[in-house]
């Protein structure tokens, strides 16, 4: 097929794509249960994340998964497994995270799924707390607090996510105003079910306020400590913010990044490098009484027509394989530039775009996913990420770097498209770098100190062996954040690389081990891997062919690469302590 034509088709196949979102009903295949098994009792089974794939492409195993409906039933399903010392592991509903934090030791061992642990227990508006099981998902949250005149101040933008889930991995928002960002660090309560001696009967419910210090070690416990039964979170009087994306040459970016958050409450920037452009989301509170429903759907977050994933995801596939840079720019601005024309999916109305700036209620505008909330349509559409269609398949690399270091951070990636004015078009056609800001935090595994996280999402091969296109500057961007900027890594995101080494970035890891030790001594509820990213175990990252290609490894010599594609193992352009697969061919 020429360049061009290629180039043009795929252009139509995103603006035909954006019509159907903008103007159908909602109407999608909801993603199917991350987790299946062989017996109609729920035995033999395999779990993976929502994407079909974990870092290392391997399938998780475990002898049984339940589905407690109650925190009673949820004590007698860890009491039997404690006193059969039976591997257990936490699964939630959509299984939204990309390293292997579901998956049990070995073929033997539990799931425990909060599927069915799904229900609103307390609101009281008084005190302004709600009370959830930890299975409830963000949107029911959001949805609730609000029929009762209240919010979460601020949440992760996808929705899917339960709070159990959530609160496991650090997820989060973007602010620096008040406790921050990261929904857990709005918890005054949990409880928590952890393995007991026969003296508590094996099992036995851990109550955590705010005065108790372990607190502190459960609001982010990467499922290691038990499972989580129920969560108290502290909510505000609901109230109305006030939207403008604005876009900007990105020149001044490294100076602005800081002055812009500490302005703007809820602001982001999302950051387009090969293009040589940011977005800045201007968004703050309004008075109450402001006019204006806006509603935010966020365009890839909508049901996606399934043939378009799939021309898209295979133009894709075609431009790696030809080493196509410059359609893969071409689409890549496209899907940019229509994205930032469709206002990233804002409307003033729950309609229709008319203008900024777009002014709502928080519960409207803080967090989506439509592509979750609808009835079978026989794979018609689906989330674009859906691993049963042929759609979108990616990698994400997610760290927070203090604030102090972002501006250093974001002059070196741009030497780096000085070098390869076309090494980060890719992004393009992910998002953009998604930058958020966070605060530290009284999560011992928490933040540190008041950072920039950020968010990429890159092409991802099907073929482990496959090298990317410009496989060497994400990668070296990737080694920079982490290791040169000493970037904390999302503990629910990124490589295995980017955890190499990462306990030792938590002035407060001594502790959480502490109280893991306490909750659970036999480690029931640990595995090789949250072993080794706790530093517990060595193995983090895992040295074979190829293995720097999915992440698996920073490569030490030419095989950890392709050398039979042409891809080698070479020091960094700008970072020259990188190591990283170079194309020399």
């Amino acid at each position: 097929m020429p360049f061009l034509s290629l180039t043009m088709m795929s252009n139509i196949a995103f603006r035909l794509t954006l019509v159907f979102l903008l103007f159908s009903a909602v109407l999608s295949t909801p993603p199917e249960d991350p987790i299946k098994c062989a017996t109609s009792e729920n035995t033999t089974c395999t779990i993976t994340n929502s994407y079909g794939a974990f870092p290392d492409r391997s399938i998780c195993k475990a002898a049984q998964v339940l589905y407690p409906t109650t925190e009673q039933e949820l004590v007698s399903v860890v009491a039997s497994a404690t006193r059969n010392k039976t591997k257990m592991k936490v699964a939630t509903r959509f299984s939204h995270s990309i390293p292997k934090l579901v998956c049990p030791e070995g073929e033997n061992g539990l799931l425990i799924s909060t599927k069915y642990l799904n229900k609103i227990l307390k609101v009281d508006v008084e005190t302004r707390t709600m009370t959830v099981e930890s299975g409830v998902t963000l949107q029911q949250l959001i949805n609730e607090a609000a029929k009762v005149g209240l919010a979460l101040p601020y949440a992760p933008y996808w929705w899917g996510l339960t709070i159990g889930g959530l609160m496991g991995t650090g997820a989060h928002g973007s602010t620096l105003r008040g406790k921050g960002s990261a929904v857990h660090d709005y918890v005054v309560g949990i409880r928590i079910v952890r393995p007991a001696g026969s003296e508590d009967g094996y099992a036995k419910v851990e109550i955590l306020n705010e005065q108790h210090q372990d607190l502190s070690a459960a609001k982010v416990s990467l499922g290691v400590l038990g499972v989580i039964s129920q969560i108290t979170l502290k909510l505000e009087p609901l109230f109305k913010r006030s939207i403008t994306y604005v876009a900007k040459d990105d020149s001044d970016l490294g100076g602005q990044v800081v002055a812009f958050g500490d302005a703007h409450e809820f602001a982001d920037i999302t950051w387009y490098p090969s293009q040589h452009k940011a977005i800045y989301r201007v968004d703050d509170r309004v008075p109450i009484n402001t006019s204006g429903n806006g509603l935010y759907d966020f365009i890839p977050f909508r049901p996606t027509p399934s043939l378009a994933s799939v021309f898209i995801r295979t133009t894709e596939e075609i431009q790696e394989s030809t080493n196509d840079a410059n359609g893969k720019c071409i689409v890549a601005s496209t899907a940019s530039n229509t994205l930032i024309t469709a206002a990233y999916g804002l409307t003033n109305n729950g309609i229709i775009f008319t203008g900024y700036p777009i002014i709502g209620f928080q519960n409207r505008l803080q967090s989506s996913g439509s592509c979750l909330d609808s009835l079978q349509d026989a794979l018609i559409t689906t989330c674009a990420w859906d691993p049963r269609m042929k759609g979108l398949f990616f990698h994400q690399t997610t760290f927070s770097i203090r604030l102090s270091f972002v501006k250093s951070f974001i002059e070196d990636v741009q030497k780096l498209v000085e070098l390869e004015p076309k090494g980060l078009c890719v992004l393009g056609l992910y998002n953009g770098m998604l930058m958020r800001y966070v605060t530290a935090s009284s999560a011992y595994l928490g933040h540190q100190e008041n950072a920039l996280d950020i968010d990429i999402t890159y092409y991802r091969s099907k073929d482990p062996m496959t090298p990317r296109l410009y496989e060497d500057i994400l990668e070296e961007v990737e080694q920079l954040g982490i290791f040169k900027y000493g970037g904390l890594p999302h503990w629910g995101k990124n490589r295995n690389l980017a955890f190499e080494g990462a306990i030792k970035k938590y002035k407060s890891a001594e502790y959480f081990l502490r109280v893991k030790e306490k909750y659970d001594l036999d480690g029931l509820f640990s595995s090789t891997w949250t072993d080794q990213v706790l530093g517990l175990k060595d193995g983090v990252t895992i040295l074979k062919d190829g293995c720097a290609l999915e992440g698996l490894c920073i490569c030490l010599q030419d095989s950890h690469c392709n050398p039979s594609k042409g891809y080698y193992c070479r020091p960094g352009k700008v970072y020259k302590e990188a190591r990283v697969c170079t194309n020399l061919k």
